[in-house]
């Protein structure tokens, strides 16, 4: 698996990392021996970076990934989880929490020590909060060894420069802004992420299967002129003979500036094939008319969290 370095971290990520928020059984039922195989799976094909949050599940992706994680050298993956958002409506980014947060998660993942720490979701709360309390509490935490690098994650374009423009960090995570239908991330924040030395790591590289077979789930919240499109793009290639899940993922790992792409699933045929199509080379041609497809769609979105944050 091609790595990348993480901004100026001393972090050499895989381009494909491994998403653990299935194995909280967020999308449908998970059994636990079917969740530990696709995070082995994972590993075994060279998805050592494993991103994780204590909101999958309420817990539970963080518990399950500690039990798969057991007897697996430390230093042979890299661990990235969250804090912030624990249920669909509550979020807590008090100073008091971070540290309460932090000592779960090291409890839950079986370490002393995690790699990145993201503050989830951030445009569901008045921003501020996280450059005044949440990333100072982070840095004293990192200060005392229990996590080497900070960021936060988010879905609107405002975020990234509201809080970089006021206070560093290691690393951000873009989720379903970098995909076939949408590249708002690497036009608008990528460059400025790279200018100051900022790791950017990409989420969602089939925009909640929107890019995909699949049926589309009732929280796709995009438009029906872009889910029309995706259907069409689908339609597109499956007279090609390929599924366009693999169009989209190839397409999310070319670009250069981004670090890393995570996708998720409990299940450890997907994870094996989404190697494996990481390591073939794109059908140009069949790229172009896709992306053709959804010109007229292109970079259309919904807003996410708080009116004044997007």
């Amino acid at each position: 698996m091609q790595t990348r370095r993480l901004g100026r971290t001393d972090l050499h990520v895989p381009i494909l990392a491994f998403g653990a928020s299935s194995l909280g059984a967020e999308f449908r039922p998970v059994m636990p021996d079917e969740a530990m195989r696709s995070v082995r799976v994972a590993l075994d094909c060279g998805l050592n970076f494993i991103d994780t949050s204590p909101y999958y599940g309420r817990g539970m992706s963080e518990v399950l990934l500690g039990l798969a994680l057991r007897g697996v050298p430390r230093d042979s993956y890299t661990l990235c989880t969250k804090l912030g958002r624990y249920d669909v409506g509550h979020f807590d980014f008090s100073a008091r929490r971070v540290a309460e947060s932090v000592d779960v998660s090291l409890h839950r993942l079986g370490t002393d020590h995690l790699d990145i720490v993201l503050c989830h979701d951030i445009e569901f709360v008045p921003m501020q909060q996280i450059v005044d309390e949440t990333i100072p509490a982070l840095r004293r935490i990192q200060a005392a060894g229990k996590v080497r690098y900070i960021g936060f994650s988010g879905y609107p374009m405002k975020a990234f420069r509201f809080v970089l423009e006021q206070t560093p960090v290691d690393c951000v995570l873009s989720y379903n802004q970098y995909n076939l239908q949408n590249t708002r991330f690497a036009d608008e924040v990528v460059p400025y992420l790279k200018a100051k030395g900022v790791g950017a790591m990409n989420a969602g590289p089939f925009s909640a299967r929107l890019l995909t077979n699949a049926p589309l789930p009732v929280w796709c919240k995009e438009p029906e002129s872009v889910k029309a499109a995706a259907r069409a793009a689908a339609a597109h290639c499956a007279a090609r003979g390929v599924d366009i899940a693999k169009l989209a993922l190839q397409y999310a790992l070319l670009h250069p500036d981004i670090a890393t792409t995570i996708a998720g699933s409990a299940n450890p045929d997907n994870v094996r094939r989404w190697a494996e199509w990481a390591a073939e080379p794109v059908d140009r041609q069949l790229l172009e008319e896709v992306l053709a497809i959804f010109a007229p769609v292109k970079n259309i979105g919904h807003v996410e969290g708080l009116p004044e944050n997007n």
